[in-house]
């Protein structure tokens, strides 16, 4: 989604421009910073769209995610404020097999790409280490394949969502650091986009998304 990477880097770049008045030289947590990160994706109807039937089939779907982040942080004497971004892709996507069935509405899904904007404040429990909290914006893409038996229909689920999460980031040296991560999404908007570009109105949803990812980026 274009507006998400417009958002990204105009918020890195506002970042970098007030970053000289703020940087600590003897702070390894100030200044830009890029990394690649991996870990579990796990994706769910949330609570009040839960699925309740006599079907036995797996309500989630679940597997690797990875992809890049980069971000901006201030050191402010102890508590470390920054921005960040986020393009991730991710391998969950359903295995049910739409050849049994007979009527639209049942569909096989995949999840695309996800992008994250947002802030996160920490504080530093050694001198090369960061505990820190996160949150923002998140939009996410599902790739969904429907069928009636005869006819397959591929169409795009465009979800809009926030994001929170929780980390500990810790510097190797100078410059290299590695962290792990949670973070808990939940998606409450969406809207479909047809393969000749169609756009539907928006409308509600209720998913889930939980992560735990690690990463190693470093700090120019």
């Amino acid at each position: 989604m274009k507006k998400g990477f417009a958002l990204v880097l105009a918020a890195t770049s506002v970042a970098a421009l007030a970053a000289p008045a703020m940087a600590q030289d003897s702070s390894p947590f100030t200044g830009p910073r890029a990394e690649v990160i991996v870990g579990y994706d796990h994706l769910r109807p949330g609570s009040s769209a839960d699925i309740d039937n006599d079907d036995d089939f797996d309500k989630s779907i679940d597997d690797v995610a990875y992809g890049v982040g980069a971000g901006f942080d201030f050191d402010m004497g102890g508590v470390v404020l920054g921005v960040e971004g986020e393009w991730i892709m991710s391998n969950a996507s359903t295995e049910f097999d739409t050849t049994g069935f007979t009527t639209f509405g049942v569909s096989n899904f995949e999840v695309g790409r996800d992008l994250y904007l947002g802030a996160r404040a920490g504080f530093a429990v050694t001198p090369s280490t960061l505990l820190y909290a996160k949150g923002g914006y998140t939009n996410t893409n599902l790739n969904i394949l429907a069928s009636d038996g005869a006819t397959d229909t591929r169409t795009n689920a465009d979800l809009d969502g926030w994001r929170a999460g929780a980390g500990l980031e810790q510097m190797l040296n100078d410059n290299v650091y590695v962290k792990a991560e949670y973070r808990y999404s939940q998606y409450k908007e969406a809207e479909f986009e047809a393969p000749s570009g169609l756009e539907s109105d928006r409308f509600d949803v209720d998913l889930d998304r939980h992560q735990m990812m690690v990463g190693v980026g470093a700090r120019f």
